[in-house]
């Protein structure tokens, strides 16, 4: 079984919780819940009637970033050959945490299933994340 999407719009890592100072209780920022909730319906739109899986799980993540409006043609072909890539936030790490956090009791059951990940960072026209979810 193989799962595959996209993510549309401006790119998203997973932050870090945040401390209530009234309270003493963390809670996640409202900018993660929001980016994982909509990973969770663009997932569930394409596949309505998905089934969890629940054996070993490759993941591949590639986050297309948008190229700057000032950058030269040159530069631009350069970025879209795939010989320059994006050194910017999110880090590849909050990438995959915010991805895999959002799929979890979807896609598969929990992201300790996940033996193999590829993550990329690209340059594209138009800024999104594809997903691969595959049980091998």
């Amino acid at each position: 079984m193989i799962y595959e999407f996209e993510i549309p719009g401006q790119i998203i890592g997973k932050a870090r919780p945040r401390m209530n100072t009234r309270t003493g209780q963390a809670y996640t920022p409202s900018k993660t819940k929001n980016y994982e909730f909509t990973a969770k319906q663009w997932f569930a739109i394409k596949y309505p009637r998905f089934e969890t899986l629940e054996g070993r799980i490759k993941v591949t993540i590639i986050a297309y970033f948008g190229i700057p409006k000032s950058t030269s043609k040159k530069k631009e072909a350069e970025m879209l050959k795939q010989n320059i890539s994006p050194t910017k936030k999110p880090d590849i790490d909050n990438i995959t945490k915010i991805i895999l956090d959002s799929m979890n009791k979807m896609a598969f059951k929990d992201d300790t299933q996940v033996t193999e990940l590829v993550v990329e960072k690209r340059y594209s026209k138009e800024e999104k994340m594809y997903i691969k979810i595959e049980e091998y």
